[in-house]
């Protein structure tokens, strides 16, 4: 799973890249891409209870993308490199600064996150027409109904757009899907636009309400973040952090909060092994099979799966141990028809 951080320039995207995965960017190497723990206070709960030797959270990939343009034409290679990441977060600027220019020569995020919005449509309309004009060469020489049922579809998704709405509310049928599945549609992806404001905003819910009810698309979101205040919490410790969060008046820090709702957007869950030598998030998807959730860790288990022995973490925590968990019937033997809930605590059982 792969999110872009996309933008026009000087709106701080390198800076959350870098407070996301710890990587500065080099541009000689052309290192973009990056990895980020995802918070989850489960996963610190059980950490606290086994103190194991290894801690591995459940982690994010992040890749920065070339910067956006207020010229379409030259949005090329940046719509491009969208085509590659399963989600978008889209950086809006939000905070005032004489110091920092603006590429529109002022701030407006409605504007911005509207305008890229818009570009997303631009560009799957732009595919269409292409592809239905050389669908409509094909049928003159050739007619069949393979093309003939994509040129319906086609022709259906664009008066979708053409109502300025965007191709994460239509609905495709299976077959649909086998049509256009190597298509790269845009406004099919989920888009979380990080607002990034200065202190004075950071819990300013009307702005971030108002650029919602602006953009009207369900599968678009935002989120206030402060790239500045962000950087000075990195450089404290846990109680000097603790500390600044509740002068701000928050329980976690923006980031924290950003990498929750990139997994959500994402659709993935997590289910946890657990153990003196290492406490560990896995990733899958929802609503997954335990042989699949199984190949999160290796593609044997799922090739030899026998069974699952799950305990459900509130059972574990309001319980206290294993131990008292099974002993009050509460740890459960489960088939390969299971599907894994979010937060199950898995061992598995497999042999090949």
């Amino acid at each position: 799973m792969k999110l872009g951080i996309a933008g026009y320039p000087q709106v701080g995207k390198k800076t959350l890249f870098k407070l996301l995965t710890g990587q500065v960017i080099n541009e000689q190497r052309g290192n973009r891409q990056g990895l980020a723990p995802v918070s989850d206070p489960r996963f610190d709960r059980l950490v606290s209870l086994y103190h194991p030797e290894k801690e591995t959270p459940a982690v994010i990939e992040f890749e920065l993308l070339p910067d956006l343009d207020e010229d379409a034409t030259r949005n090329a290679e940046a719509l491009r490199a969208l085509e590659n990441v399963d989600a978008i977060c889209h950086v809006v600027r939000a905070f005032s600064d004489e110091a920092v220019y603006h590429i529109s020569g002022s701030v407006d995020a409605a504007r911005d996150a509207q305008r890229f919005a818009e570009e997303l449509q631009f560009n799957d309309l732009v595919f269409i027409d292409k592809r239905l004009e050389r669908l409509a060469r094909e049928q003159k020489s050739k007619k069949d109904e393979r093309g003939q049922q994509e040129q319906t579809l086609l022709e259906r998704m664009k008066a979708h757009l053409e109502g300025s709405i965007s191709l994460a509310n239509f609905s495709f049928s299976d077959d649909d899907e086998k049509l256009l599945s190597s298509y790269p549609l845009l406004t099919r992806k989920a888009v979380i636009h990080i607002v990034n404001v200065g202190e004075v905003d950071l819990q300013n819910e009307a702005l971030i309400a108002s650029l919602q009810h602006g953009l009207n698309e369900p599968s678009h979101v935002c989120i206030a973040v402060s790239a500045q205040i962000e950087e000075e919490l990195a450089e404290l410790d846990v109680d000097e952090r603790r500390a600044f969060l509740d002068d701000l008046g928050l329980q976690q820090t923006a980031l924290e909060r950003l990498t929750a709702l990139c997994y959500a957007t994402l659709g993935l869950i997590s289910f946890f092994t657990v153990g003196e030598d290492e406490v560990r998030a896995w990733t899958i998807r929802s609503a997954s099979l335990a042989p699949q959730a199984g190949r999160a860790i290796h593609s044997d288990i799922e090739r030899g799966f026998i069974r699952a022995e799950i305990m459900a973490y509130d059972d574990l925590i309001e319980l206290g141990s294993e131990e008292k968990v099974k002993s009050a019937g509460k740890f459960m033997q489960k088939g390969r028809d299971y599907t894994v809930a979010d937060g199950d605590i898995i061992h598995f059982l497999f042999k090949v």
